[in-house]
């Protein structure tokens, strides 16, 4: 069998250019926790450049299959100690016991079907501590509005891919959101028409848990 080196990881350059203003954003809602889980860590830059900045907690990265190997190498050149082996994760299968008490998400949600997002909502309502924080990263539409022409021709040439895939509307977001017991505590701009979304686990009565995050929606 063919081996992969160093050399031959793989690389976004996206990735490369929003991670800091990403980080800006996570660094405050996970600065108390101890476990994060990453869903679709991708090419495991994103899982590299947090965990090397929070070295008090674990990022368990997490994609499907055929991902984990660009990860691997990725986390094989970092050698840091807060990051383990990647888990194998499809939103639609078995999930990792938790509780964790925090789960970030990047450029997600646009490639999966929305009964796939739908799951992905399910499974972090399931493993996320109460009163802690999933964050969400990725182009978002409002009201079954997009917010810009550069969204709308991203979404365009998603659909065109596959019909399933699409940029995700807030408002159905929440809906899914609300039945996995997760709120919309923030709603953060970042560059390119981007949004980092919070989202709060909501205890057994419903209100909000989280100290830290005030509501910016």
């Amino acid at each position: 069998m063919a081996t992969r080196s160093l050399h031959d990881k793989p690389f976004s350059l996206a990735c490369e250019e929003n991670q800091a203003p990403i980080f800006a954003v996570v660094a405050p809602l996970f600065a108390k926790a101890r476990q994060v889980l990453e869903i679709g860590s991708g090419t495991g830059q994103h899982a590299v450049y947090f965990a090397n900045r929070l070295p008090h907690l674990i990022w368990q990265t997490s994609d499907v299959p055929a991902q984990l190997p660009g990860i691997r190498l990725w986390l094989a050149e970092a050698r840091l100690p807060n990051l383990p082996e990647p888990l194998s994760l499809d939103v639609t299968g078995d999930w990792p016991a938790g509780p964790f008490d925090g789960v970030f998400s990047a450029n997600t949600a646009h490639i999966m079907g929305l009964p796939e997002v739908g799951r992905m909502f399910l499974g972090v309502g399931q493993i996320l501590a109460a009163g802690t924080s999933f964050a969400l990263y990725g182009p978002f539409s409002d009201g079954g509005r997009q917010t810009s022409e550069s969204n709308a021709r991203f979404d365009a040439s998603l659909k065109a891919r596959d019909p399933r895939m699409g940029v995700r509307d807030l408002d159905d977001l929440r809906a899914l959101a609300a039945r996995a017991g997760l709120e919309l505590r923030a709603d953060h701009p970042m560059p390119v028409n981007n949004r980092t979304l919070v989202w709060c686990r909501c205890d057994s009565a419903g209100s909000r848990t989280h100290p830290a995050t005030r509501p910016e929606v």
